[in-house]
Protein backbone atom coordinates (compact mmCIF):
# COMPACT_ATOMS: atom_id res chain seq x y z
CA UNK A 1 0.00 0.00 0.00
CA UNK A 2 2.93 2.33 0.66
CA UNK A 3 3.98 1.88 -2.96
CA UNK A 4 0.50 2.87 -4.14
CA UNK A 5 0.56 5.95 -1.93
CA UNK A 6 3.92 7.05 -3.34
CA UNK A 7 2.68 6.67 -6.91
CA UNK A 8 -0.48 8.65 -6.11
CA UNK A 9 1.61 11.44 -4.60
CA UNK A 10 3.82 11.56 -7.69
CA UNK A 11 0.79 11.71 -9.99
CA UNK A 12 -0.64 14.62 -7.98
CA UNK A 13 2.70 16.44 -8.06
CA UNK A 14 3.13 16.00 -11.82
CA UNK A 15 -0.43 17.22 -12.47
CA UNK A 16 0.31 20.38 -10.51
CA UNK A 17 3.55 20.91 -12.44
CA UNK A 18 1.72 20.33 -15.71
CA UNK A 19 -0.78 23.07 -14.85
CA UNK A 20 2.11 25.47 -14.22
CA UNK A 21 3.90 24.64 -17.49
CA UNK A 22 0.66 24.97 -19.45
CA UNK A 23 -0.02 28.38 -17.90
CA UNK A 24 3.57 29.52 -18.58
CA UNK A 25 3.20 28.46 -22.21
CA UNK A 26 0.05 30.57 -22.58
CA UNK A 27 1.73 33.59 -20.97
CA UNK A 28 4.78 33.21 -23.22
CA UNK A 29 2.52 32.98 -26.29
CA UNK A 30 0.79 36.24 -25.35
CA UNK A 31 4.12 37.99 -24.75
CA UNK A 32 5.47 36.59 -28.01
CA UNK A 33 2.66 38.16 -30.02
CA UNK A 34 3.38 41.53 -28.45
CA UNK A 35 7.13 41.15 -29.04
CA UNK A 36 6.57 40.18 -32.69
CA UNK A 37 4.43 43.26 -33.27
CA UNK A 38 7.20 45.48 -31.88
CA UNK A 39 9.80 43.84 -34.13
CA UNK A 40 7.58 44.21 -37.20
CA UNK A 41 7.21 47.91 -36.39
CA UNK A 42 10.96 48.40 -35.79
CA UNK A 43 12.61 46.44 -38.61
CA UNK A 44 11.48 48.68 -41.54
CA UNK A 45 12.60 51.80 -39.67
CA UNK A 46 16.03 50.32 -38.84
CA UNK A 47 16.52 49.09 -42.41
CA UNK A 48 15.52 52.43 -43.91
CA UNK A 49 17.92 54.22 -41.54
CA UNK A 50 20.73 51.94 -42.74
CA UNK A 51 19.77 52.75 -46.31
CA UNK A 52 19.87 56.50 -45.71
CA UNK A 53 23.29 56.33 -44.05
CA UNK A 54 24.59 54.10 -46.82
CA UNK A 55 23.39 56.65 -49.38
CA UNK A 56 24.95 59.52 -47.44
CA UNK A 57 28.42 57.99 -47.20
CA UNK A 58 28.41 57.01 -50.86
CA UNK A 59 30.74 59.21 -52.85
CA UNK A 60 32.03 61.34 -49.96
CA UNK A 61 35.27 61.12 -48.04
CA UNK A 62 34.62 59.68 -44.57
CA UNK A 63 36.50 61.39 -41.75
CA UNK A 64 33.97 60.43 -39.08
CA UNK A 65 35.48 58.35 -36.27
CA UNK A 66 32.38 56.14 -36.12
CA UNK A 67 32.77 55.13 -39.77
CA UNK A 68 36.56 54.77 -39.95
CA UNK A 69 37.67 51.11 -39.84
CA UNK A 70 40.16 50.11 -37.14
CA UNK A 71 42.00 46.92 -38.03
CA UNK A 72 43.99 46.68 -34.78
CA UNK A 73 41.99 48.11 -31.87
CA UNK A 74 43.70 48.30 -28.48
CA UNK A 75 40.55 47.68 -26.43
CA UNK A 76 37.33 45.85 -27.29
CA UNK A 77 33.82 45.87 -25.82
CA UNK A 78 31.27 43.06 -26.16
CA UNK A 79 27.55 43.68 -25.52
CA UNK A 80 25.82 40.37 -24.74
CA UNK A 81 22.01 40.26 -24.57
CA UNK A 82 20.63 37.37 -22.52
CA UNK A 83 17.46 37.12 -20.43
CA UNK A 84 16.37 37.85 -16.88
CA UNK A 85 14.55 34.56 -16.34
CA UNK A 86 15.20 30.92 -17.11
CA UNK A 87 12.89 28.07 -18.15
CA UNK A 88 13.49 28.88 -21.82
CA UNK A 89 15.44 25.82 -22.95
CA UNK A 90 18.88 26.42 -24.39
CA UNK A 91 18.17 30.07 -25.23
CA UNK A 92 20.90 31.48 -22.95
CA UNK A 93 23.44 28.65 -22.88
CA UNK A 94 23.59 28.31 -26.67
CA UNK A 95 24.20 32.04 -27.06
CA UNK A 96 26.84 32.14 -24.32
CA UNK A 97 28.69 29.21 -25.91
CA UNK A 98 28.83 31.08 -29.22
CA UNK A 99 30.08 34.21 -27.45
CA UNK A 100 32.76 32.36 -25.46
CA UNK A 101 33.93 30.46 -28.55
CA UNK A 102 34.24 33.72 -30.51
CA UNK A 103 36.09 35.40 -27.62
CA UNK A 104 38.69 32.67 -27.26
CA UNK A 105 39.11 32.08 -30.99
CA UNK A 106 39.54 35.68 -32.14
CA UNK A 107 40.05 37.85 -29.03
CA UNK A 108 42.23 35.71 -26.78
CA UNK A 109 45.02 38.32 -26.77
CA UNK A 110 42.59 40.94 -25.42
CA UNK A 111 41.52 38.56 -22.65
CA UNK A 112 45.16 37.92 -21.75
CA UNK A 113 45.90 41.67 -21.65
CA UNK A 114 42.73 42.47 -19.70
CA UNK A 115 41.71 44.83 -22.51
CA UNK A 116 38.34 43.22 -23.27
CA UNK A 117 35.26 44.48 -21.44
CA UNK A 118 31.67 43.31 -21.50
CA UNK A 119 28.24 44.82 -20.96
CA UNK A 120 25.75 42.05 -20.14
CA UNK A 121 22.05 42.82 -20.53
CA UNK A 122 19.85 40.47 -18.51
CA UNK A 123 20.38 38.67 -15.21
CA UNK A 124 21.42 35.37 -16.80
CA UNK A 125 24.15 37.00 -18.89
CA UNK A 126 25.44 38.98 -15.90
CA UNK A 127 25.64 35.92 -13.68
CA UNK A 128 27.21 33.71 -16.34
CA UNK A 129 30.11 35.97 -17.26
CA UNK A 130 30.75 37.38 -13.79
CA UNK A 131 31.10 33.88 -12.35
CA UNK A 132 33.71 33.13 -15.01
CA UNK A 133 35.72 36.24 -14.11
CA UNK A 134 35.14 38.21 -17.30
CA UNK A 135 35.43 41.99 -17.01
CA UNK A 136 31.75 42.95 -16.83
CA UNK A 137 30.91 46.65 -16.67
CA UNK A 138 27.88 47.62 -14.59
CA UNK A 139 24.91 45.45 -13.75
CA UNK A 140 21.91 45.39 -16.08
CA UNK A 141 19.95 42.65 -14.34
CA UNK A 142 16.18 43.14 -14.52
CA UNK A 143 16.48 45.05 -17.80
CA UNK A 144 13.55 43.20 -19.39
CA UNK A 145 11.26 43.91 -16.43
CA UNK A 146 10.98 47.46 -17.78
CA UNK A 147 11.81 47.11 -21.45
CA UNK A 148 11.84 50.55 -23.07
CA UNK A 149 13.71 52.50 -25.71
CA UNK A 150 14.84 55.02 -23.06
CA UNK A 151 16.63 52.35 -21.03
CA UNK A 152 18.32 51.10 -24.19
CA UNK A 153 19.55 54.59 -25.12
CA UNK A 154 20.99 54.98 -21.61
CA UNK A 155 23.23 51.96 -22.21
CA UNK A 156 24.12 53.16 -25.70
CA UNK A 157 25.12 56.60 -24.40
CA UNK A 158 27.65 54.93 -22.11
CA UNK A 159 28.99 52.91 -25.04
CA UNK A 160 29.27 55.99 -27.28
CA UNK A 161 31.00 57.98 -24.53
CA UNK A 162 33.50 55.16 -24.00
CA UNK A 163 34.14 54.90 -27.74
CA UNK A 164 34.72 58.64 -28.06
CA UNK A 165 37.14 58.67 -25.10
CA UNK A 166 39.03 55.63 -26.51
CA UNK A 167 38.13 53.36 -23.59
CA UNK A 168 37.56 50.85 -26.38
CA UNK A 169 38.08 51.14 -30.12
CA UNK A 170 35.74 48.34 -31.24
CA UNK A 171 32.27 47.27 -30.07
CA UNK A 172 30.57 43.96 -30.87
CA UNK A 173 26.96 42.93 -30.26
CA UNK A 174 25.94 39.35 -29.36
CA UNK A 175 22.25 38.40 -29.35
CA UNK A 176 19.59 35.94 -30.52
CA UNK A 177 17.85 37.00 -33.70
CA UNK A 178 14.23 35.88 -33.88
CA UNK A 179 13.63 33.50 -36.78
CA UNK A 180 10.62 31.48 -35.64
CA UNK A 181 9.07 30.12 -32.47
CA UNK A 182 11.27 27.03 -32.66
CA UNK A 183 14.55 28.54 -33.82
CA UNK A 184 16.80 31.55 -33.30
CA UNK A 185 19.91 32.78 -35.07
CA UNK A 186 22.81 33.50 -32.74
CA UNK A 187 24.43 36.65 -34.08
CA UNK A 188 27.79 38.31 -33.39
CA UNK A 189 27.88 41.69 -35.15
CA UNK A 190 30.25 44.62 -35.13
CA UNK A 191 28.60 47.85 -34.00
CA UNK A 192 31.55 50.24 -33.87
CA UNK A 193 33.23 51.32 -36.00
CA UNK A 194 30.09 51.06 -38.11
CA UNK A 195 30.74 48.51 -40.88
CA UNK A 196 30.04 49.37 -44.49
CA UNK A 197 26.32 49.43 -45.18
CA UNK A 198 26.72 49.10 -48.96
CA UNK A 199 26.79 45.29 -48.71
CA UNK A 200 23.36 44.98 -47.13
CA UNK A 201 20.69 43.51 -49.37
CA UNK A 202 18.18 46.21 -48.51
CA UNK A 203 20.58 48.97 -49.49
CA UNK A 204 21.65 47.23 -52.68
CA UNK A 205 18.08 46.63 -53.76
CA UNK A 206 16.99 50.20 -53.15
CA UNK A 207 20.12 51.96 -54.42
CA UNK A 208 20.28 49.86 -57.60
CA UNK A 209 17.14 51.64 -58.81
CA UNK A 210 18.43 55.08 -57.85
CA UNK A 211 22.01 55.04 -59.16
CA UNK A 212 21.30 57.89 -61.55
CA UNK A 213 19.63 60.07 -58.90
CA UNK A 214 21.77 62.93 -57.58
CA UNK A 215 20.54 63.81 -54.09
CA UNK A 216 20.96 67.31 -52.67
CA UNK A 217 21.42 67.41 -48.89
CA UNK A 218 20.68 70.43 -46.71
CA UNK A 219 22.82 71.03 -44.74
CA UNK A 220 25.67 68.89 -46.09
CA UNK A 221 25.96 65.10 -45.84
CA UNK A 222 28.65 65.23 -43.14
CA UNK A 223 26.50 67.26 -40.72
CA UNK A 224 23.47 65.06 -41.36
CA UNK A 225 25.61 62.01 -40.70
CA UNK A 226 26.65 63.36 -37.29
CA UNK A 227 23.01 63.50 -36.24
CA UNK A 228 22.02 60.17 -37.77
CA UNK A 229 24.84 58.02 -36.34
CA UNK A 230 23.71 58.17 -32.66
CA UNK A 231 20.15 57.46 -33.82
CA UNK A 232 21.41 54.54 -35.90
CA UNK A 233 23.33 53.05 -32.95
CA UNK A 234 20.39 53.44 -30.56
CA UNK A 235 18.10 51.81 -33.11
CA UNK A 236 20.49 48.92 -33.70
CA UNK A 237 20.70 48.12 -29.98
CA UNK A 238 16.93 48.54 -29.55
CA UNK A 239 16.28 46.21 -32.49
CA UNK A 240 18.69 43.60 -31.03
CA UNK A 241 16.96 43.82 -27.64
CA UNK A 242 13.54 43.32 -29.26
CA UNK A 243 14.85 40.40 -31.32
CA UNK A 244 16.26 38.80 -28.18
CA UNK A 245 13.04 39.37 -26.24
CA UNK A 246 10.93 37.72 -28.95
CA UNK A 247 13.41 34.84 -29.20
CA UNK A 248 13.24 34.34 -25.44
CA UNK A 249 9.44 34.16 -25.42
CA UNK A 250 9.45 31.77 -28.37
CA UNK A 251 12.06 29.55 -26.70
CA UNK A 252 10.09 29.58 -23.42
CA UNK A 253 6.86 28.74 -25.23
CA UNK A 254 8.50 25.77 -26.96
CA UNK A 255 10.20 24.61 -23.74
CA UNK A 256 6.97 24.77 -21.73
CA UNK A 257 5.09 22.94 -24.49
CA UNK A 258 7.69 20.15 -24.39
CA UNK A 259 7.53 20.05 -20.60
CA UNK A 260 3.73 19.73 -20.70
CA UNK A 261 3.92 16.86 -23.20
CA UNK A 262 6.64 15.13 -21.16
CA UNK A 263 4.52 15.44 -18.04
CA UNK A 264 1.58 13.87 -19.89
CA UNK A 265 3.76 10.95 -20.98
CA UNK A 266 5.05 10.51 -17.44
CA UNK A 267 1.47 10.49 -16.14
CA UNK A 268 0.60 7.66 -18.52
CA UNK A 269 3.53 5.59 -17.25
CA UNK A 270 2.66 6.27 -13.61
CA UNK A 271 -1.01 5.37 -14.14
CA UNK A 272 0.08 2.09 -15.71
CA UNK A 273 2.39 1.39 -12.77
CA UNK A 274 -0.37 2.35 -10.35
CA UNK A 275 -2.85 -0.04 -11.98
CA UNK A 276 -0.29 -2.83 -12.03
CA UNK A 277 0.59 -2.28 -8.36
CA UNK A 278 -3.10 -2.10 -7.43
CA UNK A 279 -3.85 -5.31 -9.36
CA UNK A 280 -0.93 -7.07 -7.66
CA UNK A 281 -2.16 -5.87 -4.26
CA UNK A 282 -5.70 -7.13 -4.92
CA UNK A 283 -4.35 -10.48 -6.15
CA UNK A 284 -2.26 -10.83 -2.99
CA UNK A 285 -5.27 -10.06 -0.74
CA UNK A 286 -7.46 -12.60 -2.58
CA UNK A 287 -4.73 -15.22 -2.24
CA UNK A 288 -4.49 -14.57 1.50
CA UNK A 289 -8.26 -14.83 1.90
CA UNK A 290 -8.41 -18.11 -0.05
CA UNK A 291 -5.50 -19.55 1.96
CA UNK A 292 -7.17 -18.54 5.24
CA UNK A 293 -10.49 -20.09 4.19
CA UNK A 294 -8.81 -23.36 3.24
CA UNK A 295 -6.96 -23.45 6.56
CA UNK A 296 -10.22 -23.03 8.49
CA UNK A 297 -11.96 -25.74 6.50
CA UNK A 298 -9.13 -28.18 7.23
Amino acid sequence: MANLREIRDRITSIRSTQQITRAMKMVAAAKLRKAQNRIIATRPYANKLDEVIGRLVKGIEITNKYMTPNQNPDKVLFIVIGSDRGLCGGFNNNLFKVAVTRLHDEFQQYLDNDSLSMICIGRKANNYFKKRNYKVLGDHSGFFDDLSFENTTTIMKEVIAGFESDEYQAVYLVYNEFKSVLSQNRKVEQMLPIPSLDNKEEVEESTSKDKVVDYIFEPNAVNILKHLIPLHLNTQLWKAVLESNASEQGARMAAMDNATENAQELLRELRLKYNQARQASITTEISEIVSGAEALSD
